[in-house]
């Protein structure tokens, strides 16, 4: 799970694709955290991301960093303590204007059952599960 963290953090922005009935959705992420060993990332309740998620908790997010790109795809769970959400504010202040730890709206997620695949056109595919 490091490798992936570090993937991710490197490449600042993956894309997160959710479902909304039967439409995909996808969009563009840049927080990602490690707490409790598990990898987390932060949106607001109030986005539809949120309630996407809420829905249906099986997502996947893609990043691509030199010529190399990673998927990684499971099951997404809140996690509504106040630890995680300072920890993942924390590391990106400037959050802080739109976000606190103690309010209604801040959401940490956490993944569980995940399948990370490392690809490139040169590369067979390397994958890692957490």
């Amino acid at each position: 799970m490091e490798e992936v963290y570090r993937f991710l953090k490197e490449a600042e922005t993956y894309y997160l694709a959710t479902v909304e009935g039967d439409q995909p959705r996808v969009r563009p992420f840049g927080t990602v955290e490690v707490f409790e060993g598990k990898l987390y990332i932060q949106t607001g309740k109030s986005k539809d991301v949120s309630k996407q998620i809420q829905a249906n908790p099986k997502v996947e997010i893609c990043a691509f960093k030199d010529g190399r790109w990673l998927r990684v795809a499971g099951t997404l769970v809140r996690d509504d303590r106040v630890e995680p959400k300072a920890h993942m504010l924390d590391s990106y202040p400037s959050l802080k204007n739109m976000y606190s730890a103690e309010d209604d709206n801040t959401e940490v997620l956490y993944f569980k059952d995940a399948t990370a695949t490392f690809s490139s056109f040169t590369d067979a595919p390397r994958t890692v599960t957490f």
